[in-house]
C-alpha cells in the first residue's frame, strides 16, 4: 500500500519557531496558502484519509482532500512539549537547565510536564498500525500529521532504519513511501 505521509501547514507559532505541541493552534495566513498551494500542484488520489485530532492538521486535510471524511487516530497528535510549550529555543536556553539536559540528550530525556521520546515513538507506532489495519485493501492512503509524528512512524518502520531526525518534513512536506505490512519504503526524498 502507499501511504503518503503530509505535515500540516504553519501555524503562527511554527512561524516564530517556537514549540508547538500539544496546543490546538488553526493555521496562519500562510499556513493555509501553503495547504492550497500543495493542492493546486496536485496530490495522486487516495482511499483513505486519517488525521491527527488537533485543529491544523484537520484544516490542511480539508483543504488537501476536500471530498473526504477523515478518520482521526488519536494516537497521532503532537508530543507534549510540556514546560516547552509555546517557548522558543532563545527563550529556553538562556534560563532553563531542563531544557538543556534535554537538548544534551538529543531529545531523548524527559520533558518537564510533558512526553518523552519513547513514549512518542509507542504512542505513533500503536497509531500507525492501527491506520494501516483500518486500510486493509487500499493502494493508497493519506495522513496528515505533525513533523513529530511523522519522524517517530519513520524512525520506527523505515528500510533502511532513519534516525528520529532524519525524518523531519517541513510545513505541507510530502512523504511517500510504502507499506509491505512490516517496513516502510521511501519513494524518493523528504519534501
Amino acid at each position: 500500500m502507499q501511504i503518503l505521509l503530509i505535515r500540516h501547514g504553519a501555524t503562527a507559532s511554527n512561524r516564530a519557531r517556537l514549540y508547538l505541541g500539544r496546543a490546538d493552534e488553526p493555521l496562519c495566513k500562510a499556513g493555509i496558502e501553503q495547504a492550497r498551494a500543495r493542492f493546486a500542484d496536485g496530490l495522486p488520489p487516495v482511499e483513505k484519509v486519517f488525521v491527527s485530532p488537533l485543529r491544523r492538521c484537520r484544516q490542511t486535510a480539508a483543504i488537501l482532500f476536500p471530498d473526504f471524511e477523515p478518520v482521526v487516530i488519536e494516537a497521532f497528535v503532537e508530543i507534549d512539549f510540556g514546560r516547552f510549550e509555546g517557548q522558543s529555543h532563545d527563550q529556553l536556553i538562556s534560563g532553563d537547565p531542563a531544557y538543556a539536559a534535554w537538548l544534551a540528550s538529543r531529545g531523548e530525556g524527559p520533558i518537564p510536564g510533558g512526553e518523552d521520546m519513547a513514549a512518542l515513538r509507542r504512542r505513533c507506532r500503536q497509531g500507525f498500525l492501527d491506520m494501516t489495519a483500518q486500510s486493509r485493501g487500499c493502494g493508497r492512503i493519506a495522513a496528515v500529521a505533525h513533523g513529530g509524528t511523522i519522524m517517530a512512524v519513520l524512525s520506527e518502520f523505515c528500510e533502511p532504519p532513519r534516525a528520529f531526525y532524519d525524518g523531519f518534513v517541513k510545513n505541507c512536506g510530502v512523504v511517500r513511501c510504502v507499506w509491505d505490512g512490516a517496513r516502510l519504503r521511501l519513494e524518493g526524498g523528504l519534501s
